[in-house]
């Protein structure tokens, strides 16, 4: 078995001075184990590890000394260099932490002299003026703490010069942080900083408390209370500067309750104290110190932020003594105090880092309520406000709800946390009562069983029921509980959370039945529970919805009980058809079968070791049977059974062998890319464990041939090495069988799984040192004509195989490649350099391939000089007349490759300058460049010997990327760069191209995208047609020319732009690579590094112009990529300056786009083309952990802009507001600002809405694809082809919960639409925000576990949807329609379909407006499905307000006959009709009620027209939908009898 090789670790090293050294030398004495001789030899090591050997020896030689030690000079001289060395050491040294274990098993009698010089270097320390050292002297503080005795008996003397100490530290780094804005390296070391002074002092203080304690309970020292009280202001002011990381404040709080715990005296006093901090409670009913209000007048005087209150509640959960009871009523009150507090905050602050923070306390403070409970002194007020139906667990359960699907991961587990705390604490609050029958469970369980399974939280919960109560307690109130969310895990998104919840269930089930009375019978309960349905699914499912299942379930179940592979083998071998293949769709029997039994092998159920095991265990025919089964599923856990195995070191059998040897031939052409890579990564597990087994065989062997001669055996001996033998012959197939399907023509699947499987052999077998044998070297197996269709494959289309070739190839000798015939190289070489040139984009890949292949020969460079005279170039190569070293051979043949293309690249761009069409055609540009690129990625390039060289290189490549994108940048940045060919200086070309040019005439102007574009008129056509032939435009649109070869060419503009994009793409990759590779300059003036400071700049300003004014999605996509790893430079290095330059260009550039005009260069149609990428690489290159100053100017600069303005109402004014929102779109969709924009979603989703209804066009396109990216932001990616489901939605009041602000927009907006939907005059009104707003409303979707909360009430939204319903737009009736249904109350649901049927007209009256009663219609036909589809039933009268249903129903059903001329309607109607019946059908129930409302629908069928042969059907709108719902009504009834009569 290969061992993973461990990791160096850099202990340090003790370093002695010369007057210690003297020291210790003066008292040696010839003791040979003495202790100064040990220090000595300490010092005289430099490896770090044998000093800590050392060091540990010395700590034993400590603890022995005995009482006559005490006044000995030589322990007294080594115990003090010790503790010198101990101080000198970094914090996290092991010597560091060698030494403290010495020094802590030293005598009590030398304790002492210990303590006085660490007191003594402590002192030394505190004194210190120099800034860059105060974080070694807090680490050294934290140390002495750290599981170090002595150190802290130390501190206890010390602990007032410590205090005054981190005082003025902390003092120091406020001051800092102030003049550190934009330095994001040193702001964040700052931080650092902080932050462990801060937690060094809690740590002492918590160590000192008692003494500081007795020293303020007698007569305070002034001094202390000055530490103490400034100490205590430095926390508050931490917590009020918004400039601090939140982690510092954070830490800040626990410290401030710490100081505040520590001073206070009267346990009853302090939660009062804390109060009145918390809540800025301005009528105290006692006395504050004056200390108290000193320190913390800044939270007195004004109201706290947020951030200040969450943080010193966190404080006051964490510090404060919850269990032990002496706060007493006004500690209980200060607990359900803090929890409305954090309650009131979650709806606040929207920030992630906030939400997690929130999330975070509420957890903390379920575990303080725990504590409190369990006092002894815990009143029944607490109890009675802490039961589960309590007002209290209400809100958290309500936060619960609305939480429990989060975006945050730590939100989530949080709330997972919350939840389990909070059946522990309803579970304290009525002890002596029995949980399984308490309401508050009970309910509970009904209410999550309720839900939807595409809910991810209801696991969560339901997982949290089960190791609470137990699984038999869920299946009693539900017990098709397993079936159900066996069927859930079909899907991907929701496998891992069902998974969980199954293996909790299954888990328990077990426990519980084993230990019920029944416990002899509990195998088969437990099967007929757990394992028969899963059987069921996998040979009756199609194989790839099956996936997940057997990769989380099946596992875990046989984990929890092995034994159940005897009854799945069993069940499924019982079958009619043990061998049955299964219908068309399902992997049948067989397949299940194959997939149980290879979970099973790789969990090491399974014995194979043994030649006769398979036989034993299956039959071989039914393995091969699955080998070339029909599904590819099958046949991957048929090869997964042969190639897994529990231990890598099993041995291969020759039936094992002969499998692969069956499934090869038939598999090596798959055309599915997931069947491929499954193929390749089974067989890459089987060739690792050949090998591993034959390093067991080899050594069998070995000690099996030394025992030879005693054993006399031969059978013995020869039995390893025939196993090794069948190996080597095995692979020898394999080999041959790979590369002989290298054949020309072969197809693309067939050379991958070729080319991977060899590139695995290549690496798997390689010729290790730790290696003892390899069963086969590829080199042996090689021939001409196999490397040959190796390098073949280089010039294949398919780049994935030419990387797959490269990789391969690159590992083979030049003997084997037959490099080292210099005629074979150097017409390698000139086929790379000509395809370097090519016009085809594929062939300069080949040519870097190739380039990369060849600079790793020793050859090159006298070949690359023989080609460059070929060519004559002018080019004078570097011929060494001493080959250099190996390590130097890659690096010098590199420089060379570069310095060679450079030169031809600097011609080619002197003659593009001439004719850019000439070289778009015969030679172009971007091939070099290409080249360049893969030449550079073979190297480490900080670690270049040759600085002088490669820095001038370095020059001339960035000078050659500037001419390059001078030439060619004007195309890309053209308006119409699809189009364009470029006036040329050749005069002859110039003329040929002038009808091109009178075709295309660009504008760059943003001017242009505003101009009206008229028609010709007849008079133009006429004029036109005068005009001369040169100036009409050509219908062929390229032009003949011919290559260097003299052969004819044709150029077209497509051309053209090609050549350019793609050195544009080219050039972008080339500098992002040298920002991110090479070593930058450590200062301006330094001769260090690659890459100057001048040149960071330069390319900086080109990122820009091409990000700011291409034109061309692939040319600014593309320079993205390469802006984004110089961001990442610039945000990484130390100069202040380099790091400041995001920031700089961020607001240049914003301010440009406020400041954008027609005449501006940026462009203001393509989705602002790169604007948007230019913004989001400065916004994203903000390091983690900072408060994302840089986001936040942005997005509030932007927001501003976005929404309409009453001065922006021209077409010119608007072109920054489209800027903006296209920017926003960008933002919003940057999954690396992950969740940091959610605070913003509610602000974009009003500029959207707002913007939707601007005059302009270009605002309202922008306008909708903001809106389409923050829908998929809010609701997440769609998972379902279904545009209805509920995956994809959240409850009303989870959306209202996290987006507060957007309740009352929205109500007001949509007021504002249902204003508009009746028109006396019948003219069509509708409101461009209608769409919008039924769209967001129409995602929301209603919850039985939606709480009652009068500030989110959906009610108001009800009578506007109703409303909207009027639409004479048929597809907005049909949103308004399923809009209305999240905002009906579950029980309510069958109320409101009554009121909206009792809206409905009669057939006398005078006014029927068709378009209100199906709007009506359609409302009532989705929330009657809501509510039958629903699984709860609360409503205890169901059946009386079924029958009121009915009744109405009955009254209006003049609308679905004849009397009723539009068929729409009629149609809608029976499609209430069909719900009611569908519902009526499943339960069942009939009485006269129902028995007249079925005789009335009856009588509708046969009056029909469907029924009557007179009426002829004619083409009216609504008469296919009649007909469908005609038919489906007419079909129920005839079940409904089938089943009654």
């Amino acid at each position: 078995m290969v061992q993973k090789k461990k990791k160096d670790t850099d202990v340090g090293r003790v370093v002695l001075s010369e007057h210690q050294l003297a020291r210790l030398r003066y008292v040696t004495t010839g003791e040979e184990n003495g202790l100064a001789i040990l220090l000595l030899e300490c010092a005289e090591f430099t490896d770090g590890i044998q000093q800590l050997q050392l060091l540990k020896k010395i700590g034993s030689l400590l603890r022995k000394l005995g009482e006559d030690s005490v006044n000995d000079s030589q322990i007294d001289i080594c115990l003090d260099i010790l503790v010198r060395i101990y101080w000198d050491l970094e914090s996290r040294s092991p010597l560091k932490r060698a030494i403290a274990s010495a020094l802590s098993g030293i005598p009590e009698k030398l304790k002492e002299e210990v303590i006085s010089c660490l007191t003594s270097c402590l002192r030394d320390e505190l004194l210190t003026v120099d800034k860059s050292h105060v974080r070694k002297v807090i680490d050294s503080i934290a140390a002495c703490m750290e599981n170090f005795s002595v150190g802290e008996e130390c501190m206890q003397y010390l602990y007032l010069e410590v205090l005054q100490f981190l005082h003025t530290t902390l003092v120091d780094f406020q001051l800092q942080n102030k003049k550190l804005g934009g330095q994001h390296i040193l702001q964040n070391k700052l931080m650092h900083d902080s932050l462990v002074a801060l937690k060094a002092v809690m740590i002492l203080v918590q160590k000192v408390q008692q003494k500081i304690h007795d020293v303020f309970c007698k007569n305070a020292d002034p001094s202390l209370w000055e530490a103490m009280c400034g100490l205590l202001t430095c926390f508050i002011e931490i917590l009020l500067d918004g400039d601090f990381l939140q982690t510092v404040q954070s830490t800040a709080g626990m410290a401030a309750l710490l100081f505040i715990k520590t001073i206070v005296d009267c346990d009853e006093l302090l939660p009062k104290l804390v109060h009145d901090l918390l809540f800025n409670s301005t009528q105290r009913t006692h006395n504050v110190p004056e200390w108290l209000i000193q320190s913390c007048g800044k939270l007195y005087s004004a109201v706290p932020p947020d951030g200040a209150v969450l943080f010193l509640s966190q404080g006051s959960l964490a510090m404060l003594d919850w269990r032990s009871g002496r706060m007493r009523d006004s500690g209980e009150r200060l607990l359900l105090d803090i929890l409305n507090v954090l309650l009131s905050l979650n709806t606040r602050l929207k920030e992630s880092s906030m939400a997690m923070s929130v999330s975070r306390n509420l957890s903390l403070w379920t575990t303080s309520a725990l504590d409190a409970l369990h006092s002894d002194s815990c009143s029944q007020y607490l109890k009675n406000s802490l039961n589960g139906n309590s007002e209290a667990i209400q809100k958290l359960l309500e936060y619960i709800w609305t939480h429990w699907e989060h975006p945050l991961d730590g939100v989530r587990h949080q709330s997972k946390t919350i939840f389990k705390n909070l059946l522990k604490i309803h579970q304290k609050t009525i002890d002596g009562f029995c949980g399984m029958t308490d309401p508050f469970f009970l309910n509970m369980t009904n209410g999550l069983l309720s839900l939807e399974w595409h809910i991810k939280g209801k696991y969560i919960s339901l997982g949290c029921l089960v190791e609470h109560l137990g699984t038999e307690y869920i299946l009693t109130v539900v017990d098709t509980v397993p079936k159900q969310v066996l069927g859930v895990m079909l899907e991907q998104s929701l496998a891992t959370y069902a998974s969980d919840l199954l293996e909790k269930m299954f888990v328990s089930h077990k426990n519980q039945l084993m230990s019920s009375s029944q416990s002899s019978n509990w195998m088969k309960v437990w099967h007929e529970t757990w394992i028969s349905p899963f059987l069921t699914i996998l040979c009756e499912e199609k194989p790839s919805r099956t996936t997940y299942l057997i990769e989380y379930y099946l596992p875990k179940l046989l984990k929890c009980n092995p034994d159940s592979l005897t009854c799945m083998i069993k069940e499924l071998q019982s079958s009619d058809k043990p061998s049955n293949i299964g219908p068309f769709h399902s992997r049948g029997a067989l397949g299940a079968l194959m997939t149980c039994l290879r979970a099973a092998r790789a969990q090491g159920l399974l014995n194979t070791a043994e030649e006769s095991a398979w036989n034993q265990l299956i039959p071989i025919s039914l393995i091969k049977q699955a080998l070339v089964h029909k599904h590819e599923q099958v046949r991957l856990d048929a090869l997964g059974l042969v190639c897994e195995t529990h231990r890598s070191t099993e041995a291969l059998s020759q039936q094992e062998i002969e499998l692969i040897k069956f499934f090869l031939p038939y598999n090596m052409n798959s055309q599915t890319p997931a069947m491929r890579q499954q193929i390749v990564w089974l067989m890459r597990k089987l060739f690792s464990r050949l090998r591993d087994s034959s390093q067991v065989l080899y050594k069998q062997t070995q000690s099996v041939n030394r025992q030879k001669n005693t054993l006399n055996e031969e059978e013995t001996s020869q039995h390893p090495e025939l196993k090794l033998q069948q190996y080597k012959n095995f692979m020898v197939w394999v080999c041959d069988r790979l590369l002989q399907a290298l054949f020309p023509g072969a197809s693309f699947p067939r050379k991958f799984i070729v080319l991977n499987l060899l590139g695995i052999i290549a690496e798997v077998f390689e010729n290790l040192e730790d290696q003892t044998y390899s069963v086969l070297q590829i080199t042996d197996v090689l021939k001409p004509a196999y490397v040959d269709a190796l390098l073949g494959c280089l010039n294949s289309t398919f780049e994935e195989l030419k990387l797959l070739a490269y990789d391969l190839l690159k590992k083979l000798p030049a003997t084997i490649l037959g490099l080292q015939d210099s005629e074979k190289l150097q017409t390698l070489l000139q086929t790379a350099l000509d395809l370097s040139t090519s016009t085809k984009p594929y062939d300069c890949i080949t040519a870097s391939y190739l380039l990369s292949l060849l600079v790793q020969q020793e050859g090159l460079l006298p070949t690359l000089h023989a080609c460059s005279l070929k060519k004559r170039t002018g080019y004078l190569s570097k011929v060494h007349e001493k080959q250099p070293a190996d390590e130097e051979m890659l690096e010098t043949n590199i420089l060379e490759v570069i310095k060679f293309l450079l030169h031809c690249l600097s011609e080619e761009i002197r003659q593009a300058e001439k004719s850019l069409v000439h070289m778009a055609a015969t030679n172009p540009l971007y091939g070099r460049v290409h080249c360049i690129i893969g030449a550079l990625q073979q190297l480490s390039l900080k670690s270049v010997s040759n600085i002088a060289e490669w820095r001038e290189t370095v020059a001339r490549l960035i000078l050659m990327a500037f001419q390059l994108s001078a030439v060619v940048s004007p195309i890309c940045q053209s308006s119409s760069p699809e189009g364009l060919i470029p006036m040329d200086t050749d005069l002859e070309i110039a003329e040929n191209l002038q009808k091109i040019l009178n075709e295309i005439k660009p504008r760059d102007t943003n001017d242009y995208f505003a101009q009206a574009k008229l028609l010709k008129t007849d008079e133009d056509r006429e004029l036109s047609k005068n005009t001369s032939d040169d100036c009409k435009p050509s219908d062929d649109l390229s032009m003949a020319m011919t290559d260097q070869t003299g052969q004819a060419c044709q150029v077209t503009a497509q051309m053209v732009l090609v050549c350019c994009w793609r050195s544009m793409k080219e050039i972008s990759l080339l500098l992002g690579l040298l920002c991110q590779n090479l070593p930058l300059q450590s200062t301006p003036d330094s001769e260090d590094g690659l890459l100057m400071f001048h040149q960071v700049g330069e390319i900086g300003k080109y990122f820009k112009c091409q990000l700011l004014q291409s034109r061309h999605r692939g040319a600014f996509e593309l320079a993205y990529v390469g802006f984004v790893k110089l961001t990442e430079m610039l945000t990484s290095c130390n100069n202040s300056d380099l790091q400041k330059l995001p920031q700089q260009w961020l607001e240049e550039v914003l301010q440009e786009v406020k400041s954008s005009s027609p005449a501006s260069k940026l462009c203001a149609t393509r989705r602002s083309a790169g604007i948007p990428f230019y913004i989001q690489a400065l916004v994203s290159s903000e390091p983690r952990g900072s408060n994302l100053g840089l986001l936040k100017l942005t997005m509030k600069e932007l927001i501003s802009l976005a929404l309409p303005s009453a001065t922006r109402q021209d077409e010119h004014a608007t072109i920054p507001q489209v800027h903006a929102l296209n920017i926003l779109r960008a933002l919003f969709r940057d999954t690396r600002l992950g969740e940091n924009v959610i605070p913003y979603v509610a602000d974009g989703i009003q500029a959207a809405i707002l913007g939707f209804t601007s005059p302009v066009w270009a605002v309202r396109n922008s306008s909708t694809l903001l809106f389409s990216a923050l829908i998929t932001r809010i609701f997440g990616v769609k998972r379902g082809k279904d545009e209805h489901s509920k995956k994809n939605r959240m409850t009303g009041r989870e959306f209202f919960t996290r987006f507060p602000t957007l309740y009352p927009f929205l109500l007001e907006q949509l007021e504002s639409v249902a204003n508009t939907m009746h028109s006396d005059s019948g003219v069509l009104k509708l409101h461009p925000s209608l769409f919008l707003l039924l769209l967001v409303l129409g995602r929301l979707y209603p919850s039985p576990l939606d709480g009652t909360c009068s500030a989110l009430s959906l009610a108001p939204f009800v009578p506007f949807i109703i409303r909207c319903a009027h639409s004479p737009v048929h597809r907005s009736r049909e949103m308004a329609a399923r809009a209305l249904v999240p905002f009906v109350a579950v029980d309510r649901i069958l109320h409101m379909a009554q009121s909206l049927l009792e809206t409905l007209p009669a057939p006398t009256d005078l006014c029927i407006r068709q378009n209100h009663i199906h709007g009506t219609l359609l409302q009532v036909v989705h929330l009657l499905q809501s509510h039958f589809d629903s699984k709860q039933r609360t409503n205890l009268n169901l059946h009386e307000e079924l029958h009121d249903i009915i009744g109405c129903t009955r009254a209006k059903i003049w609308l679905a006959t004849r009397q009723n001329p539009c068929m729409l309607t009629r149609a809608t109607f029976l499609d209430v009709i069909s719900v009611l019946w569908h519902y009526l059908d499943k339960s069942k129930t009939i009485d006269p009620e129902i028995l007249n409302f079925w005789q009335a629908t009856h009588l509708i069928i046969l009056e029909s027209e469907l029924f009557t042969d007179q009426q002829k059907f004619s083409p009216v709108p609504g008469l296919i939908q009649w007909q469908r719902s005609i038919t489906k009504l007419t079909l129920s009834i005839m079940n409904l009898m089938k089943c009654v009569f």
